[in-house]
């Protein structure tokens, strides 16, 4: 079961989704939270497996409750429902380490699914995202520069950043690969550090430039990069 915290300040919202949420089987709602401070406080004390964030608390405050909950549990997943897409709200959700961005106006069950990858430590985006982040992604790098600067890594590493931009998590590339979690961690730095990569959207970035991450398959509204954890 996927336990689920509801965050917005306005009750008919909360109301709203909660109904939505209760046609899954597999989700439960454990809590409900007003603003951004009592995100952070019953994310503590509830422990749930994905913070959903709702439209009518700013976009300021969803943010900041985003950022507060990755940093201080790194395994919750949190999903932001928007009301308008809008590339700098994607760009950021993506860089306070959200796994979910979802447009109201996307069908019921997009939010669900959003959740249940949420909860394995996936990221999912509706295809207008997925759209603009490619194209985003694509025309920042020359093939020669991506091309180059993937000579640094070597074979292990190779195989490590396939698989996270593969979406795998590192408990996944683990067990796929029959190493340690510690291990797969201290690859994951250093292929980072040689990538000149700081975060999950650059990495992300780059696993598209290179063709490690095809937005075709399985699902072009799908792109899965690592969990930080």
């Amino acid at each position: 079961m996927i336990t689920v915290l509801l965050a917005d300040d306005g009750q008919v919202v909360r109301a709203g989704l909660r109904r939505l949420l209760e046609q899954a089987q597999d989700v439960q709602v454990i809590g409900e939270a007003t603003d951004r401070w009592e995100v952070v406080r019953q994310t503590d004390l509830l422990r749930p497996h994905v913070v959903l964030l709702g439209i009518a608390m700013p976009v300021h405050d969803r943010m900041e409750a985003a950022r507060q909950v990755k940093e201080q549990h790194p395994s919750t997943g949190v999903v932001l429902l928007m009301m308008h897409e809008s590339e700098a709200y994607l760009l950021d959700s993506l860089r306070c380490g959200a796994e979910g961005y979802v447009p109201v106006s996307a069908p019921a069950a997009e939010v669900i699914e959003a959740i249940r990858r949420a909860a394995r430590g996936e990221v999912y985006l509706n295809p207008s995202a997925a759209r603009f982040l490619l194209q985003n992604l694509l025309k920042s790098t020359t093939r020669e520069e991506v091309r180059d600067v993937y000579e640094r890594l070597s074979k292990r590493e190779r195989e490590v950043l396939v698989l996270v931009g593969q979406g795998l998590t590192s408990r996944q590339i683990a067990e796929r690969l029959r190493l340690s979690p510690s291990t797969v961690h201290r690859h994951r730095s250093t292929l980072m550090r040689k990538l000149g990569l700081h975060d999950r959207l650059g990495l992300l970035r780059f696993c598209i430039r290179r063709g490690l991450v095809d937005p075709q398959q399985p699902c072009p509204e799908e792109l899965s990069p690592s969990r930080s954890s």
